[in-house]
C-alpha cells in the first residue's frame, strides 16, 4: 500500500507574484529556488481550470520543503481571504528565532498582523513560546512561532 514519504510544498495563490516575493523573500528571508512561467496543458487538466499560464515561484523553507507562490494569468481571480475560524481557510507556520526582531522588520515594511504584537503562549504544549499571525499581501495568514526556551 502507498504511504506518505515526506512533505514537498504548500501552495499559496497570490494576486501579484512580485508583491508577494517582497513579503516572503525580502521580508521573511525565504530563498527563491526558482521562478518561472508554467503553461503546460497538464496543468489545466489536473486543476480543471481554463487559464493562460501561472507565474510561479518556489521558496525554500529551512529544514525542508517549499512554499509555492502561484499567480494565475488569463482567468478571473477572486479573494479567498478568510478568518482563522472560517472552514476551508488555513495558515502556514514557520519556526523562528528572535520573533520580535522579525515582527519589527515586517511591521516597518508595512505588513500587518492579526494582533498588534507577538503574543506569549501561556498554556498547552507550547506554553512559554511566542506567536504572531502576519498577513501576507493577499491576507493569507503566516504564523511565526518561537519555541519555548526549554523545547
Amino acid at each position: 500500500m502507498g504511504e506518505i514519504l515526506g512533505f514537498f510544498h504548500g501552495g499559496i495563490t497570490v494576486k501579484d507574484l512580485q508583491k508577494s516575493l517582497k513579503f516572503y523573500h525580502d521580508g521573511l528571508g525565504l530563498k527563491v529556488k526558482f521562478e518561472k512561467l508554467l503553461n503546460g496543458p497538464y496543468l489545466r487538466t489536473v486543476l480543471n481550470l481554463k487559464f493562460d499560464a501561472i507565474n510561479v515561484a518556489f521558496l525554500e523553507v529551512p529544514g525542508g520543503g517549499f512554499i509555492e507562490l502561484l499567480d494565475y494569468q488569463g482567468i478571473e481571480k477572486l479573494s479567498a481571504a478568510s478568518r482563522p475560524c472560517d472552514f476551508g481557510g488555513g495558515h502556514i507556520s514557520f519556526y523562528v528565532s528572535k520573533i520580535d526582531e522579525i515582527a519589527e522588520k515586517m511591521f516597518k515594511m508595512g505588513y500587518i498582523a492579526r494582533s498588534e504584537s507577538c503574543v506569549d503562549i501561556t498554556e498547552g504544549p507550547n506554553a512559554g513560546g511566542r506567536s504572531l499571525y502576519l498577513l501576507d499581501p493577499d491576507g493569507y495568514p503566516i504564523e511565526l512561532f518561537m519555541r519555548p526556551a526549554d523545547a
